[in-house]
């Protein structure tokens, strides 16, 4: 498999089992996540509001029926820099067995393209910073390391 036999399309509610176990499929995701099953509700009723907001997109590769990737792209209105919309990228995940393929850089790419297209005049995404293979991979693509980013949870 390679990246020209995977589309893009939106994510629906039977993806999201797939999608979980991708965001769960490294040292800090397994650390957040609950692959179960049945999965918690909690991410059926994250997703239905996902798929109720306009500003975002949830969107999966596929290749041959099965979900081997997947982006949230958030499209965020703003005063700062003019009244610009931004783009943010987030929970860009590609299965372990599918990786260095060609798919994230799809992705990504895809992402991109549509975040200009609904306006954006810039895409910007969080990355842990320990994840340096994933610091590498969006160099490479274009993206420069331009914030310190915060967290405070709860």
């Amino acid at each position: 498999m390679n990246a020209e036999s995977v589309s893009i399309r939106p994510a629906r509610r039977e993806d999201v089992a797939s999608i979980v176990a991708m965001l769960a499929d490294d040292r800090l995701g397994s650390a957040r996540e609950r692959v179960e099953d049945p999965l918690p509700a909690s991410y059926y009723e994250a997703f239905a509001r996902v798929e109720r907001d306009q500003n975002l997109q949830l969107v999966v590769a596929e290749n041959e029926g099965r979900v081997v990737g997947c982006l949230q792209l958030a499209i965020l209105p703003g005063l700062s820099s003019q009244g610009g919309l931004r783009g943010l990228l987030e929970d860009v995940r590609v299965a372990s067995d599918c990786r260095s393929r060609g798919i994230g850089e799809q992705l990504v790419q895809w992402a991109v393209t549509e975040a200009k297209a609904r306006g954006c005049n810039l895409v910007e995404l969080l990355t842990h910073q320990t994840r340096t293979d994933a610091q590498r991979f969006y160099k490479r693509l274009g993206f420069t390391a331009s914030h310190v980013g915060m967290t405070v949870r709860f």
